[in-house]
């Protein structure tokens, strides 16, 4: 496995490539792919034992070793107590991306090799990865998909795993995706309701905004013609700690504006960067289901009457067809859609276990139900949840604060 050593401020990074099987599960299957690791040390912390991040998504890629404000906020305190391994998941990052280009491969063939991407193969990629850093075990801090990877990994190896961490990441166990779907427009309901509460006149606005999106009035600066569910979708930014001050800002301005125009494509969340976040974002949901557009489905009767009502993670089939730079991926999403995803997790397993850790459970998360939330956190009782409305689903990015509390909490130096 080729590694890189570098220094940053006063880290040392070492670049870890690893090579791996694109098919775990098939030893026939030859095709491979490249995972990337970067494993950060503080001066002085080289024997400390090995934290693995797995980030949230999914679709994106870790974020760099550098302090905060540039990285990310909790990894001066994960750095106290630990070695942290920054994971770029398979499909992202500089492990072997999914791109533009992979569409030359065609529909069918991209929509195979993505199916191998999800939350039971990036586990497999993880324990190779901690065999090769010579760890016989290590732990692991999950946030919201990178949660759900991680309930996948106490399905299959939790004998890997010394102490468990999940931010905004105990998702639903056994359920349908329609069942989770039709929670979080509950949850997105009740985030634009009180957001309208606090700015009562931000709700005309948003009637303006809606009916010049209506009418093909709003077009953005990479040419999308933004449609009134591309426009609602902004609302994502209410899962977040200071979401709201985004929507503040947007929906003070003149819509005809160019400053309007560049802020609304800058808040909405799905976008090409990372194409897997569109492409197979349902799938995360999926614990042995087709998805078959599960956010289109379940969507309720007061949503479609009221355009003004915020949605949020809602993946809407449209903007394949709206959204230009979405379009070339509209027929691998739509394959995606109809795939019968396997089983993610098995609940025995889990709860047999014995797992150890803390998770923070937040009440007001949009994207996470807490109700299912809470339901998985019955399978695990030795990972302590910490139950909060202090913060959104992004808490862990909010500061030191919330994985400093859980690793606390984790090594009995509080209750909660």
């Amino acid at each position: 496995m080729p590694v890189t050593t570098r220094r940053m401020q006063d880290m040392t990074i070492d670049d870890h490539t690893l090579t791996v099987p694109l098919v775990w599960r098939d030893p026939a299957d030859t095709r491979t792919i490249d995972v990337h690791a970067a494993v950060v040390t503080r001066e002085g912390g080289e024997s400390l034992p090995y934290l693995v991040f797995l980030q949230g998504g999914p679709g994106h890629e870790a974020p760099r070793a550098f302090h905060s404000p540039s990285g990310p906020p909790w990894l001066d305190a994960a750095l106290e107590h630990y070695r942290v391994v920054l994971l770029d998941q398979r499909g992202t990052g500089r492990s072997t991306p999914v791109s533009d280009r992979d569409l030359e491969r065609g529909t069918v063939e991209l929509a195979e090799y993505i199916t191998h991407l999800r939350a039971d193969s990036i586990v497999r990629d993880c324990e190779a990865l901690r065999a090769e850093l010579g760890a016989d075990r290590w732990s692991v801090l999950g946030q919201s998909f990178g949660g759900f990877t991680t309930l996948s990994y106490l399905s299959t190896d939790a004998a890997s795993l010394e102490h468990v961490y999940i931010t905004g990441g105990l998702s639903a166990v056994g359920r349908h995706p329609d069942d989770v779907y039709a929670l979080t427009y509950d949850k997105m309901r009740d985030a634009s309701e009180r957001y309208y509460r606090r700015f009562p006149a931000h709700r005309d606005a948003m009637r303006r905004i809606v009916d010049l999106a209506d009418a093909g009035e709003i077009v953005l600066p990479g040419g999308e013609v933004a449609s009134v569910s591309r426009v609602r979708s902004a609302g994502s930014a209410l899962g977040s700690n200071d979401g709201w001050q985004t929507l503040w800002r947007l929906l003070e301005l003149d819509p005809r504006s160019n400053a309007f125009r560049h802020d609304l494509s800058a808040a909405m969340p799905f976008d090409a960067r990372n194409p897997l976040y569109l492409a197979f974002h349902e799938s995360s949901y999926a614990d042995g289901h087709a998805t078959l557009w599960s956010a289109e489905r379940t969507e309720p009767d007061d949503f479609r009457a009221d355009p003004t009502l915020f949605t949020g993670e809602h993946v809407r089939r449209e903007w394949l067809d709206t959204v230009p730079t979405l379009q070339p991926w509209r027929d691998v999403t739509l394959a995606l859609a109809g795939f019968e995803w396997p089983r993610l997790y098995d609940a025995d397993a889990i709860a047999a276990s014995d797992a150890r850790g803390a998770t923070s459970v937040y009440v007001n998360d949009v994207y996470v139900p807490f109700e299912f939330a809470m339901e998985t956190a019955r399978l695990i009782p030795g990972v302590t949840p910490w139950i909060t409305s202090e913060h959104e689903h992004n808490g862990l990015r909010s500061g030191g604060d919330v994985l400093e509390r859980l690793i606390d909490i984790a090594h009995g130096r509080r209750v909660r």
